[in-house]
């Protein structure tokens, strides 16, 4: 057989906050129901996502999850941070919901991807198409990339916002004399959205000031753009 589709059922506390967060993401919705179970779905393009609601729900407590599989995680993750920042007036980072930022994971041969994290704390998981995927990144070789790369796994993917805090303060506490200028921004200001994810502004400040006075070349500066992209996000969260 072919052309089956499956479609993920999360739970939720609220089927209206649900449908109010998917619709700034750029969803529609296709069916709604208040008796005799609570539930709604919604679609953007071929991404079709459901929800039930049940009363006194946790989200904080949810182990609800699911993978979307695309080409273009970057395309989608400018549309979820525009709907954010027309409805919000800033990409959420921190609280619930949120949306982390397009990251090659290590425990994921390298794929790169991000999470939305609803409403309802479940944990949309969108990562490239492998068939379609670039050759998996090489092993970081700097030892801020290994720790940058150490951290992304344990909050990105496992929500441990506390051990990747542990494991990029350690980093940075020991500065060395070849550390990668881009690596130590890119730590930085990975450690900066970490602070705000734990409701910690000053130090969030802090970290954004001194990835801001990085001395860069060039074509440092070059690669080291779109993290500094991510830093003017970060600024704006904290306004």
């Amino acid at each position: 057989m072919t052309n089956e589709r499956t479609v993920p059922l999360l739970p939720c506390a609220s089927i209206d906050d649900m449908e109010t967060f998917y619709g700034v993401l750029g969803f529609r919705t296709t069916y709604k129901q208040r008796k005799p179970h609570p539930c709604v779905a919604v679609q953007r393009e071929d991404l079709h996502l459901q929800f039930f609601e049940i009363p006194g729900f946790d989200p904080e407590q949810s182990y609800g999850s699911c993978l979307v599989l695309t080409t273009d995680i970057e395309g989608l993750h400018r549309a979820f941070a525009a709907g954010m920042r027309a409805a919000y007036g800033k990409v959420l980072v921190s609280g619930t919901p949120r949306m982390t930022r397009p990251r090659a994971r290590k425990n994921a041969d390298g794929v790169g991807g991000f999470s939305v994290i609803d409403p309802g704390g479940n944990w949309i998981r969108v990562f490239r198409d492998a068939p379609t995927a670039p050759m998996p990144a090489t092993t970081p070789a700097g030892r801020l990339a290994k720790a940058l790369a150490n951290a992304v796994v344990q909050a990105d993917s496992r929500g441990n916002v506390g051990q990747a805090v542990r494991i990029l303060d350690s980093a940075l506490a020991r500065p060395q004399a070849d550390d990668d200028p881009v690596e130590q921004v890119e730590v930085l200001v990975y450690r900066a959205e970490l602070a705000i994810v734990l409701h910690d502004p000053k130090t969030a400040a802090e970290m954004l000031a001194r990835a801001q006075s990085v001395t860069l070349t060039q074509d440092e500066s070059e690669r080291a753009a779109p993290t500094f992209d991510n830093a003017t996000d970060l600024a704006a969260a904290l306004r």
